[in-house]
């Protein structure tokens, strides 16, 4: 009798492990990845947003004084940190050249970072924010904490806890590009340009994580769960992407994921206006995130001051484990749509 219980739960654990999603090393990898999550942290991403969202960086706006000193402290913090370049050595910016901007725009660039997969180094997965801002106007300076400061220093966040996992021999089997855009208030221009000059093939870029405003609580949540953040995009090019999505959300972070805005017939069509788009125009899938807009959206009120910083860590956390199944799984994400 008792090799028959043995035998019948041994079928049920199969069974149950054939429509597991997840990659098959998921139960080793999971505790993994929560140690190299936790490092994720609402006091560093505090610290970084209060220098990239400051005054000094006059608002960031593309091609301004401002905006080039947003550009060095991303590149700085890389350096700092042994993150390497996927251009050269100490090169972090993908310049762009004025041919390719909006007239009356200064020169800009897009900055770089790159962590070699272990196994798959040519499947590449983009974690991307767009780095610019509004700049200033009638003396008021647009600080955009969290459009799209929050993203930023997200991204600065992750790539810290991809580089701890490598460093302890736990690195990403696919590699990983941290890409900051430029001029995507001016119409997604340096999204725009890195998909025409990409530094890896973009047939090899199986998937782009796009960070675009995770640092607040809009209006419709104010009053209810603020543990949430919006979800556009996640199915519209892979049903695998989408349900990988929201097992690491329900396995480890446990966030309200809205899909309000991924609707077809959604007026706003934030679908259609942030970086990620031009990767969905090249059949790449996307997820992108987002915590909507509020009263400060483009306005000089968007300040490091009003930030939920715990739930900006959750939200970069989940975005973490979601680029790090993507970056572990044994197969690439199938574009099936």
């Amino acid at each position: 009798m008792k090799k028959l219980i043995l035998f019948i739960l041994t079928l049920i654990f199969i069974n149950c492990g054939s429509n597991n999603h997840v990659s098959e090393n998921y139960e080793i990898t999971g505790g993994t990845a929560t140690k190299y999550a936790n490092t994720i942290t609402a006091t560093d991403l505090k610290n970084h947003l209060y220098i990239f969202a400051s005054d000094e960086f006059e608002g960031r706006n593309t091609g301004e004084p401002g905006q080039k000193k947003a550009s060095e402290y991303l590149k700085n913090f890389y350096i700092n940190h042994n993150i390497a370049s996927p251009i050269g050595e100490n090169d972090y910016f993908q310049e762009i050249p004025m041919k390719d901007l909006k007239p009356n725009l200064n020169p800009s660039e897009n900055v770089l970072a790159f962590i070699k997969g272990s196994e798959k180094p040519d499947e590449i997965i983009v974690i991307s924010a767009h780095l610019d801002h509004l700049g200033t106007y009638n003396g008021e300076i647009y600080n955009g904490a969290d459009d799209d400061g929050s993203g930023n220093v997200a991204i600065l966040e992750i790539a810290e806890a991809f580089q701890k996992a490598a460093e302890n021999g736990n690195g990403p089997k696919r590699s990983i590009l941290f890409l900051h855009v430029t001029g995507e208030e001016k119409g997604l221009l340096g999204s725009k340009y890195y998909v025409n000059h990409p530094v890896f093939p973009l047939e090899n870029t199986i998937a782009n994580l796009n960070i675009d405003m995770i640092g607040r609580v809009d209006e419709a949540h104010e009053n209810g769960n603020t543990d949430y953040v919006y979800l556009i995009g996640s199915d519209k090019l892979s049903t695998e992407l989408h349900i990988l999505s929201e097992e690491m959300n329900e396995k480890f972070t446990q966030i309200k994921l809205d899909y309000r805005y991924n609707d077809e017939n959604d007026p706003n069509r934030f679908y259609y206006r942030s970086d990620h788009y031009n990767f969905v125009k090249n059949n790449i899938p996307i997820i992108f995130y987002f915590n909507g807009t509020h009263q400060d959206y483009h306005r000089p009120s968007d300040t490091p001051d009003k930030i939920n910083y715990e739930l900006l860590q959750k939200r970069a956390q989940l975005i973490f484990y979601t680029a790090w199944e993507v970056a572990n799984r044994e197969d690439r994400i199938t574009v099936d749509k």
